[in-house]
C-alpha cells in the first residue's frame, strides 16, 4: 500500500469517528465452537477479516449510521444514484441478509430488494418460513447491500467502492449483531467472507463473519434465469438451513 493509499484509508476512518486501529497477528484464528445444540459446523478456520481489518464503533444504532452516512459522496457511485438505498427491515433482526447493490427499481425507491429478485426473495423468506412452520416475514428480518448506491448499469461494484460503503455496511452488521447472515451471491461472499471461490461452492456451508455464522447462497437475481432450476433448489434448502438454525 503506497502512503496515499494509506492516507486516504486513514482520514477515511477519522470520517467515521475511530481513532484507534488494532493490527491483528497474521496467524490463522482458530474456527469458531459449535454452538451447543445447533446443527452447525464452521468450514475450517475463518478467513481474514473482509476488505480491512479495521475497529468498529461500538453502541451505534442504525439512526446513528444511517446520519453518518449523510448524502454519501466518499465514492464515485453516488454521481449516478437517484437515492441512497440504506437498508430496511426490524433493527434488532435475529436474521440479515446482505446483497450486492441496489437496482433500478432500489434506486428509484430507497428500498433494498425491490425489484423482480426482491420480490423472489421476499417469496422464499415468506414462503419457505410458512412451510417450515416458522412464524415469519420480510419485515421481521433486515435486508441491505454491500454498496448504497446503485452501480452504473448494475455493474459488480469495484474494490474501492465496496472498502468505502463496506464499512457502513459492517456497522449495520454490528449493530442489529444478528444470530445469522445470509450473503447472496459471489459480491456479498467476497465482502464478508474474503473467499474467491465462487458461490457454487461455497453455498450450503457456514462460515463466519466476526464471529457471527454466515450461510452463502445465490442470489435472487441468478435464480430468476430460466436455465437456473437446480440453483432454485439449492437456493431453498440453504434458506431452510438458516430459517431453522436461527429460529429453531
Amino acid at each position: 500500500m503506497s502512503y496515499d493509499e494509506l492516507r486516504r484509508h486513514l482520514e477515511y476512518f477519522q470520517d467515521l469517528g475511530i481513532r484507534t486501529l488494532y493490527r491483528r497477528s497474521p496467524s490463522p484464528r482458530p474456527a469458531a465452537p459449535v454452538r451447543a445444540g445447533a446443527a452447525i459446523v464452521l468450514e475450517g478456520a475463518p478467513q481474514p477479516a473482509s476488505l480491512f481489518e479495521a475497529a468498529l464503533p461500538e453502541g451505534e444504532t442504525l439512526e446513528q449510521i444511517r446520519e453518518d452516512l449523510g448524502e454519501c459522496t466518499r465514492c464515485r457511485l453516488h454521481q449516478g444514484r437517484n437515492r441512497i438505498v440504506f437498508g430496511v427491515g426490524n433493527p434488532q433482526a435475529r436474521l440479515v441478509f446482505v446483497g450486492e447493490g441496489p437496482g433500478a427499481d432500489e434506486d428509484a425507491q430507497g428500498i433494498p430488494f425491490v425489484g423482480r429478485a426482491g420480490q423472489l426473495l421476499t417469496q422464499m423468506i415468506e414462503n419457505t418460513a410458512k412451510k417450515e412452520g416458522i412464524p415469519l416475514v420480510r419485515g421481521d428480518v433486515y435486508i441491505c447491500n454491500i454498496v448504497k448506491c446503485r452501480p452504473p448499469e448494475n455493474r459488480t461494484p469495484e474494490p474501492d467502492e465496496m472498502e468505502i460503503c463496506g464499512q457502513f455496511l459492517f456497522r449495520q452488521l454490528a449493530a442489529i449483531r444478528p444470530r445469522a447472515i445470509c450473503a447472496l451471491g459471489a459480491t456479498a461472499v467476497r465482502a464478508l467472507l474474503n473467499r474467491k471461490e465462487g458461490v457454487t461452492k461455497l453455498r450450503g456451508k457456514w462460515y463466519e463473519w466476526r464471529g457471527i455464522p454466515v450461510m452463502a447462497t445465490y442470489h435472487p437475481s441468478y435464480l430468476l434465469r430460466p436455465y437456473n432450476q437446480d440453483a432454485k433448489r439449492e437456493a431453498w434448502e440453504d434458506l431452510k438451513r438458516v430459517l431453522h438454525y436461527v429460529y429453531d
